[in-house]
Order: structure tokens, then C-alpha cells, then sequence
């Protein structure tokens, strides 16, 4: 935990906030904070800054804190990820987030197994506790939108081209695509398959949309290694 996310329901006062939850446990017992130590803090959806520990019990820890920092600059993306199975899910959502990514769609394929959609994974508590581990290693307070489209094609010619508009737009396919773009600043949307990739009706129906196929090499990644590589060959560092 890189970064104490603070909420708005820790604050006692403006510059005062109590922790009691899993939080207090890692400041207890990860950083051994005592009385008077300066933690990274930030709150969700706002400012980072410092928190000085002012009162430490078995419980929990008060914090006075001073936010004057903005925090890292969001990826101009949006991305279109074939959901993943639930275990990988869990860590592609920290990746992203993580790396920055502010719009995600998680979207049908035809490899995707059916299952899948009814994983508790999805259920929003679920999905939003992931996105704050992802914000917690990186140090950010922004927290992405995740949209779920269960249905592939009304999606694809109904959401995506006006997604797409005006955007470096791309579908990461292995197969008679272009060599993956240079790193650039550029509002981009990318699309990344199932494990296995999107069949050649998918392929067409997201290049019907204005994507363009890329490549990142001959060897073929797993969708959990294959989003941080596509990422940082895309925006620069």
C-alpha cells in the first residue's frame, strides 16, 4: 500500500480523519507507525498529501492531514477488454488501474465463457475494492468507471464508433495487423480479446467500427501480461 486512500466518511473534521479498518491494520502493522509519523495519503477522488499520526490506540489511528498534491495524470484511453476468467479479472482490474486507465468496458466475446458474467467478481463491491488495491500501488486517488456490455454486437455498432471517434483506435489481433504504434499522448481506445483472441467475425465487426489491428511481436501473451505491455509501448513512461 503505496497510498493511504482516505474517504469521506474517515473525516472528523476538514483535516482530521480515523481510521479503523483494514487501513489501520497496514499502518499498524506494515508501516509500525507511531505518534507523530507523516503517512502518504490521498482522497478518493481528490488531493494527495501527507497525514501526521496524532493518536494511535488498538483500534484505531487519527490522522491530521494536508492535502496540496494533484495526482498522476489519467491515460487517454478507454479500453475494451473480453472479460477475463474471475481470478485473472481481479488482477487485470489492479493493472489497469494501476497503470492509469480511467474507462474501462468489459465486453462479450465469443471465447468468453458464459460463466463468467455470473461471478461474484463482478458484483460492484467486488469490482470497486480491486480498483482501490489498484490505487493504493500506485499512489492515486482517481477511481476508473467500469462498464459492463454483455452483449457483443449492439455494443460494437450501437456504443463504439462514437467511442471511437477522433481516437488513435485499435484492436490488439496478432494476425494480419500493423506493428504496434510508438508511445504517444494521443487519445487512443483499444480492445483486447479472450484468452485465445476474438474470432475473425468479432475482428471485422471492431474494424467495421473504425479499430485498426496491431501487434506487439510473433509471441502470443496472456490478457494479464499482454495489458501492460500494450500500455507502456503505447503512452510514454
Amino acid at each position: 500500500m503505496n497510498l493511504i486512500l482516505l474517504f469521506e466518511t474517515d473525516l472528523i473534521a476538514t483535516d482530521t480523519a480515523v481510521i479503523r479498518d483494514r487501513r489501520f491494520q497496514h499502518i499498524s502493522t506494515v508501516h509500525k507507525a507511531e505518534t507523530g509519523q507523516s503517512l502518504k495519503v490521498g482522497m478518493l477522488n481528490g488531493k494527495i498529501g501527507t497525514g501526521i499520526v496524532t493518536e494511535l490506540t488498538e483500534q484505531a489511528v487519527t490522522l491530521q492531514i494536508d492535502l496540496t498534491s494533484e495526482p498522476p495524470s489519467p491515460l487517454p484511453l478507454t479500453m475494451l477488454l473480453a472479460l477475463p476468467r474471475p481470478k485473472m479479472l481481479k488482477r487485470t482490474l489492479q493493472t489497469v488501474t494501476s497503470m492509469g486507465v480511467k474507462e474501462l468496458y468489459l465486453i462479450n466475446a465469443y471465447r468468453v465463457d458464459k460463466s463468467y458474467w455470473s461471478s461474484p467478481v463482478l458484483h460492484q463491491d467486488s469490482i470497486h475494492e480491486q480498483l482501490l488495491l489498484g490505487l493504493e500501488q500506485a499512489g492515486d486517488t482517481r477511481l476508473p468507471r467500469v462498464h459492463l456490455r454483455k452483449r457483443f454486437k449492439p455494443f460494437i455498432e450501437d456504443e463504439l464508433p462514437a467511442i471511437a471517434k477522433h481516437t488513435r483506435a485499435l484492436v490488439a489481433h496478432p494476425y494480419n495487423a500493423a506493428t504496434c504504434p510508438g508511445p504517444d499522448n494521443t487519445p487512443t481506445t483499444l480492445a483486447i480479446g479472450p484468452e485465445g483472441g476474438f474470432i475473425p467475425y468479432e475482428v471485422e465487426k471492431l474494424q467495421q467500427a473504425g479499430l485498426q489491428s496491431i501487434h506487439i511481436g510473433q509471441r502470443i501473451l496472456r490478457v494479464e501480461n499482454a495489458v501492460p505491455v500494450l500500455l507502456s509501448r503505447l503512452f510514454p513512461v
